[in-house]
């Protein structure tokens, strides 16, 4: 309890204390001695205890801000894991820990969030069930808190919201994300209007580095074949020349310019004359469509996109006119 005035305020912000000094205000009202004066003091009395008070809750709930945590969350609290009955900062301080070459294989395993039940206050140690103010010293234990993830933050400025759709926590807020149902997933608003629905486009693991995608705390991009990504991962692909989608082979980026160069580098390189004639089969990565164009040892050159993302899918009967060097 708190005392503010001759009245005591419960740490958890009851208000039962402002019905009494109401009370008695009132009574005073009610007396017969009371003037016009004594009420208004009464009342600017009753005025200045209660902004004492908020000001005293304020302060307690603000104790420690910032001060607790780990890397991935500032936040007044610990959790106990269930799975194996272990205090740690967060879920994924649990996972870092408990999937380290350092565990025995089969004892390896991560904490689903919506399964944690008891936190423990980082400033009074107090262990309790999940909530947002600690039941004992009264301290916000996260200024940003979801019961349905058990997700405590003091770090507002990563605008989190809880998304229905995924069931879970998200970052960026939630004015400039909406919610696929059909990709399952978060998405930019800019995408909202047109995207390329993949079903459950983001429930399978990074093509790259196999993170699971949909859990993943790094940032995630979506490639125009509607595949999800990485960002770090594509531009590591893009590093190495690598500009295809490691699951369609679609083109990542307008590829316009590389055709153009291609279209330059092939009317330099003119084919051995028993080769003019060749003929093959292409099938586009890009459109999809199958053509059949002349054999070029550089690319083969889509006749419907225009696009030099293809592959050769089988050659024609025609014997060459005379036969190729060694």
């Amino acid at each position: 309890m708190e005392t503010v005035g001759k009245f005591s305020v419960p740490l958890g912000h009851d208000e039962s204390w402002k019905h009494e000094a109401t009370c008695e205000v009132m009574q005073g009202n009610n007396s017969s001695t009371c003037t016009k004066e004594s009420r208004a003091e009464r009342i600017a009395t009753l005025q200045t205890r209660e902004e004492d008070a908020n000001i005293q809750y304020v302060d307690i709930l603000e104790r420690g801000f910032t001060q607790y945590g780990c890397s991935h969350y500032r936040r007044r609290c610990r959790i106990r894991a269930p799975c194996c009955n272990k205090i740690f900062d967060c879920r994924h301080c649990h996972n870092e820990a408990m999937n380290s070459i350092d565990v025995e294989k089969m004892q390896r395993h991560d904490l689903p969030r919506h399964q944690v039940r008891k936190v423990i206050c980082s400033l009074c140690n107090t262990e309790q069930d999940v909530r947002q103010v600690c039941i004992n010293c009264g301290v916000c234990m996260g200024k940003y808190f979801c019961e349905t993830c058990k997700l405590f933050d003091d770090d507002l400025s990563k605008n989190q919201y809880h998304c229905n759709g995924c069931g879970i926590c998200r970052t960026g807020g939630r004015d400039n994300f909406f919610h696929c149902y059909k990709c399952g997933c978060c998405y930019s608003v800019m995408l909202k209007t047109y995207h390329p629905c993949v079903e459950r486009a983001m429930h399978h693991d990074c093509p790259v580095c196999f993170e699971y995608l949909f859990e993943s705390t790094n940032d995630i991009t979506v490639l125009p074949c509607g595949h999800t990504i990485h960002v770090d991962c594509l531009k590591e692909m893009r590093d190495h020349l690598q500009f295809f989608c490691p699951l369609c082979s679609k083109s990542v980026c307008d590829m316009s310019k590389v055709w153009e160069k291609l279209d330059m580098e092939i009317a330099a390189t003119p084919m051995p004359e028993s080769y003019q004639n060749k003929m093959v089969w292409i099938l586009c990565n890009d459109c999809g469509e199958t053509s059949q164009v002349q054999f070029h040892i550089v690319a083969q050159k889509c006749l419907s996109c225009k696009s030099y993302n293809t592959r050769v899918t089988r050659g024609d009967h025609t014997t060459p006119t005379a036969s190729a060097p060694e």
